[in-house]
């Protein structure tokens, strides 16, 4: 039972901290222009149970190879530095939010996030939660839903709702501090008690990954400066709200 809880609340701080500026919280909010809240969360929902049942599914798998459980408990450690990398690259939307389906806003919605959802951050984040806790899929499961539904909610009323600015640069160098800090941690647990390294190699290892990930952050934030866009459907539906003429008072 406590186990659960851990891997339910890792999960759900993960994947909020992995969606916000993700391209899926993007669609979320593109689609809110266009359907209702309520609809487009289902939607949400019901992509993102069958999308990280899968990659539970997955994560789970690879754990169950024991001659490979410290590389594997190693890549999924690197891969949190890889994830929070991403973060400040950033994502967006190529068409995504055009998807149309004949069954309805919750079914186009859905559709499209599964998609959408193949192969990217949360997903393969979801993969390495699972093989972290693989005691704990049924917890991963509900907290990455938990998660993406935070996180997207968030965007659709602060950023389609309230029509607010969201602050996405502070917000992804956040996320992405939080996910190297884990995976600097990760690392270190993995080379001190699963590979019983001494302790100066350690810490020449914890020195080379700190320093090529700040190089790399570097390079991504000074790029990153260059390409900062607005999710354009949110920019244009907030235009023509905030344009509407207020009813006169009788």
């Amino acid at each position: 039972m406590y186990s659960n809880l851990i891997a339910f609340l890792f999960a759900v701080g993960a994947v909020v901290l992995a969606e916000m500026g993700d391209k899926t919280q993007l669609l979320a909010m593109a689609f809110a222009t266009k359907y209702k809240a309520s609809k487009v969360l289902i939607g949400v929902f019901l992509a993102t149970v069958l999308n990280h049942a899968l990659a539970v599914a997955v994560g789970n798998f690879i754990t169950r190879f024991e001659s490979a459980q410290i590389w594997i408990q190693g890549i999924a450690s690197l891969s949190f530095i890889f994830f929070g990398l991403w973060t400040i690259r950033g994502d967006k939307l190529e068409g995504e939010e055009n998807r149309t389906t004949k069954f309805g806003a919750i079914t186009t919605v859905a559709l499209a996030f599964f998609l959408a959802e193949m192969g990217d951050k949360t997903q393969l984040a979801t993969i390495a939660l699972a093989a972290k806790f693989p005691a704990s899929p049924v917890g991963i499961l509900i907290g990455t839903t938990t998660g993406m539904l935070i996180a997207d909610g968030i965007g659709i009323i602060v950023g389609v709702v309230m029509c607010k600015k969201i602050p996405e640069r502070t917000i992804k160098l956040i996320s992405a501090g939080v996910f190297v800090f884990f995976g600097l941690l990760g690392s270190y647990q993995v080379a001190s008690d699963k590979l019983h390294m001494e302790i100066g190699a350690i810490i020449a290892e914890m020195a080379a990954l700190i320093v090529l990930t700040g190089i790399a952050a570097y390079f991504l934030i000074k790029k990153n400066k260059a390409n900062e866009n607005e999710n354009p459907d949110v920019a244009e539906y907030c235009k023509v709200k905030l344009q509407k003429p207020k009813p006169e008072n009788k």
